[in-house]
């Protein structure tokens, strides 16, 4: 879906979330915490929510949300940022569009 792309495309950093999502929240958490100041874009406040769901599996998503992108590169769900961070691999991800380094 073309607005997916545009979001991705125009934010550093992007979590496609459910304002009900307590996985979408902790991810959100820990990037502030690791000193990031990512979008967090609620599609279920979204009239095409559902439609934005659909695009975000398409492009890979196993879960429509928490769906992250870092620098327009799909990174995942809640699994694949937490195995990041657990590995050491989130932070320098997150260097370049970090707000404090």
């Amino acid at each position: 879906m073309e607005r997916v792309s545009r979001l991705v495309s125009e934010n550093r950093i992007l979590i496609f979330s459910k304002s009900t999502c307590c996985l979408s929240y902790v991810v959100h958490v820990l990037f502030h915490e690791l000193g990031a100041n990512p979008v967090v874009y609620e599609i279920d406040k979204d009239p095409e929510g559902r439609e934005m769901e659909k695009a975000l599996v398409k492009l890979g998503c196993k879960a429509p949300v928490p769906a992250v992108f870092i620098g327009g590169n799909l990174i995942g769900s809640t699994n694949e940022v937490m195995s990041l961070h657990l590995s050491g691999s989130l932070i320098p991800l997150l260097k370049p569009f970090r707000m404090s380094n």
